[in-house]
């Protein structure tokens, strides 16, 4: 197992260009997996391909900031530099944070010594929302930089990991992972909600991907941890179920023309906290060589839905 990531200086960097395409982008989370969305955005960057509308869940939220800030390889040299570091992901990071990931850490230290675009991911010309789950409810909240008070804390929220982690308190109310329930592993129908003609998808599961149903969460733990949630914890519950249903949606539609998917060509074969970084930076050039290789075939759609747009 690899530790230590050798070819960091090679990953593709730079700006994206200034051009926007009308649409909405919409992404999986995945934990570790979401290397795979790091790939496919920074294809699309690097083909001025930079979608008016972001919205993301859990790491996909993550994926989705360096996106609309435009900054091509960001996310990737993150993530395979610093995977080993316990302040980022760990001990360190339960000690500060409570909780797998260190948010605290990576906005604090690691954006020292690699700086976010702030001015250019708080552009109005483009939107961003990342979707977490309020725990009171089970239901889905949607926040949208430059109509919540930080969208930084809805970003940590929305990948926020049950069972791990503390949930993140937000105006009073507590919020975890945006897909805990499964309906919102892939904020798809918010986009279908807001009538966008053009929807471009982003999954971390190949195409034939379903979620065992035998694998329905009624477990002691969940009513252990989750006793004082009750429809938190039945979300948790239906977890596959919704989630199956909602890739059914996601395949019908992109079958009618009504959005455009992209999906890892090859399941991937990885843990969601993977430790071996030689197996994460495959996932992200599969996500970067898969994405080059439906250019093609996303600009036809684009063209062929430009009329539909607006």
């Amino acid at each position: 197992m690899s530790r230590q990531f050798t070819g960091i200086g090679s990953l593709p960097k730079g700006e994206a260009s200034d051009k926007i395409t009308e649409g909405c982008l919409v992404m999986e989370g995945g934990a570790f997996r979401s290397l795979y969305t790091q790939g496919v955005l920074d294809a699309l960057m690097e083909n001025d391909l930079n979608f008016q509308t972001v919205i993301g869940v859990s790491a996909g939220g993550m994926c989705g900031a360096g996106y609309v800030a435009g900054q091509i390889g960001w996310c990737a040299r993150i993530n395979l530099e610093f995977r080993h570091d316990s302040n980022y992901i760990g001990l360190g990071a339960m000690r500060h944070d409570h909780g797998i990931t260190g948010f605290s850490y990576l906005y604090d230290e690691l954006m020292k010594d690699f700086p976010f675009n702030l001015e250019r991911f708080n552009d109005p010309s483009r939107r961003f929302l990342v979707c977490a789950t309020d725990v009171l409810t089970g239901k889905p909240a949607y926040f949208e930089r430059g109509r919540c008070e930080d969208i930084f804390k809805a970003i940590q929220a929305s990948a926020t990991v049950p069972y791990v982690s503390r949930p993140v308190e937000i105006d009073g109310r507590p919020y975890l992972d945006g897909g805990a329930t499964g309906s919102t592993n892939i904020p798809y129908d918010w986009a279908v909600r807001q009538e966008f003609k053009r929807i471009i998808v982003v999954k971390t599961r190949d195409r034939a991907y379903r979620a065992d149903p035998a694998k329905i969460r009624t477990t002691p733990v969940n009513r252990l941890m989750y006793r004082q949630y009750p429809e938190f914890e039945k979300g948790l519950e239906l977890d596959p179920m919704n989630y199956n249903s909602l890739l059914e949606r996601i395949d019908a539609d992109a079958m009618a023309g009504r959005n455009f998917t992209i999906a890892p060509s090859v399941p991937l074969e990885v843990g969601r906290f993977e430790p071996d970084v030689d197996k994460l930076a495959q996932i992200y050039y599969r996500g970067y060589n898969d994405m080059y290789g439906e250019v093609g075939r996303l600009r036809e759609y684009l063209a062929r839905t430009a009329d539909k747009e607006g």
